[in-house]
Formats: C-alpha cells, sequence, structure tokens
C-alpha cells in the first residue's frame, strides 16, 4: 500500500512560491509576446468590453472615411471637367474673335473649328465618370454622403449640367451659322460669356462640397486614431515594464529554487541525527 509523502510547512511554502512566480513568468512573456495585456476577458473583463467598444467604432468609422475619400474623388472628378470645358470656351471666344476679321476660306475653318470644339464640350461631360456617378452631365445626379454611423450627419452635393444644351440646363452656346455677320459673332460671344459664369458658380459650389469633405475626412481620420489609441491604453502592456518584471521574477525564480534546496538539505540534516 503507497504511503503518503507528507512535506512540511517550509517546502510546502517554498513550492506554493515556485508555482506562483512560475504562473507569473507565464503571464508576463505572454504579453512580450502579444503586446498586450488583456487579451481576453478573464485578464479583465472590463477593459476588454471598453477597448472593444473602442474599436469597433473605430473600424465603423473607416468605413465612412472610404466613403468620404471616394466621395472626394467624385466631386474632383466633376471640378477638373469644368476646368477643361472652361478651357474649351475659351478656345471657342478665340475662335469667334478670329471670325470678326476673317473672311473667306480662312472663315469657313473657322466656323468648322467652333462646331467641332463645340461637341467636343458635351463629349467631354458624359466622360468625367467615377465609379459610376457623372456629377456634370445632369442636373438630377447627385451624390450623398454619410458622415457618421451614430447620427444622421450627411452631405448631399446636386450635380451640374456643362453639356451643349440650349434648353433651361446645360450651357447655351450655339453652334456657329453665318460668322460673316458681327452681330452673329457678338451674339456666339455674348453665350459663350455667360456659360463661363455659370461655370465659375458650379465650380465655386463644388469647390466648398470638396473643402468640408476634406475637414469631415481629417477629422474622421483624427478620429479613429483616438478611438484606437483609448483602445491600446486599457489592453496593450508596457514592454519596459513587463522586461523589467521578467527579469525580477526569473531572479525570484532562482531564489525559490535555493531557498527550496536549503529546506531539503535542512531535512536531511534533521534525519542524520536519527542514524
Amino acid at each position: 500500500m503507497a504511503q503518503e509523502v507528507t512535506l512540511s510547512a517550509g517546502i510546502r511554502t517554498n513550492l506554493l512560491s515556485l508555482s506562483n512566480t512560475s504562473n507569473l513568468i507565464s503571464t508576463t512573456q505572454n504579453r512580450l509576446s502579444t503586446g498586450l495585456k488583456v487579451a481576453s476577458p478573464v485578464d479583465d473583463a472590463t477593459a476588454f468590453f471598453q477597448a472593444q467598444s473602442l474599436n469597433d467604432r473605430a473600424v465603423d468609422l473607416e468605413g465612412r472615411k472610404t466613403e468620404i475619400d471616394q466621395a472626394i474623388s467624385s466631386v474632383s472628378t466633376a471640378l477638373e471637367a469644368i476646368e477643361a470645358v472652361d478651357s474649351v470656351l475659351r478656345q471657342l471666344k478665340g475662335l469667334a474673335i478670329q471670325a470678326k476679321s476673317a473672311t473667306g476660306t480662312q472663315l469657313s475653318s473657322i466656323v468648322s473649328q467652333f462646331n467641332e470644339l463645340r461637341t467636343q464640350i458635351t463629349n467631354l461631360a458624359n466622360d468625367a465618370e467615377f465609379q459610376g456617378l457623372n456629377l456634370v452631365n445632369s442636373s438630377a445626379n447627385s451624390l450623398t454622403v454619410e458622415f457618421s454611423t451614430v447620427t444622421s450627419s450627411t452631405l448631399s452635393i446636386s450635380g451640374v449640367d456643362i453639356t451643349i444644351n440650349t434648353g433651361s440646363t446645360g450651357l447655351t452656346v450655339a453652334a456657329a451659322a453665318n460668322f460673316s455677320l458681327t452681330s452673329n459673332v457678338d451674339s456666339a460671344i455674348n453665350q459663350i460669356d455667360a456659360d463661363i459664369t455659370t461655370l465659375r458658380g458650379n465650380a465655386s459650389t463644388l469647390g466648398s462640397n470638396v473643402a468640408l469633405l476634406q475637414t469631415r475626412l481629417d477629422f474622421t481620420e483624427s478620429y479613429v486614431n483616438v478611438l484606437e489609441e483609448g483602445a491600446g491604453k486599457l489592453t496593450l502592456a508596457d514592454l519596459n515594464e513587463e522586461g523589467a518584471n521578467l527579469v525580477a521574477l526569473q531572479t525570484r525564480q532562482q531564489l525559490g529554487i535555493q531557498a527550496l534546496a536549503f529546506a531539503g538539505q535542512s531535512e536531511q540534516a534533521v534525519l542524520g541525527l536519527f542514524r
């Protein structure tokens, strides 16, 4: 029949101390390897779930940040198109001014160039598409950007029409007809000037939207960083502190092993008295 081994109080205390030290060393090494002092609810339930809530909020805002960034690209595309059309209109104005002093073949060539450039305005506007959205070929098009997952903060951006359209929307410059008449040339120049003014208004409106979007993008990026930093304060380990703890614990472990050896030697000395 097996006999139960009875440990002395000193040895039992030393063994318990070594076991606790070993557990602390394991915990410290895990923190150093993962960089986390709270890796699960077991470590600290309150801190873990608070950090998780902050990280979830940061992830949601990352999605909003991407949408805002894409919206900036959409509006920037529209602004580039407006600038390009403005350049074409100025070329048209230059041709119209030349037509005042041109005759014969030269005038016919100017009229031909004028009408070709005019056609390119609508083509350019129709090509200014970004991810399926065109903000410059129809005032019916629009873009809505959501800034938050908590509030209903949004920005609605209405499209503009910079195609050639002599109706109620779009640009009004007409095709060159009889440019041999000064009155027709002057009429074309007036239409071009009116269209340039319209473009400037469109550019101003869209430009202010880009400025607001950029402001919200910068804010969202900063907010995400703050949330992630807050979560890190709750869960990240101080590697310098943990490294120092590991050295101290390893020293304590060595001392515990020596203390256990001394206790064993003391008991051997006691047994020696009975020999």
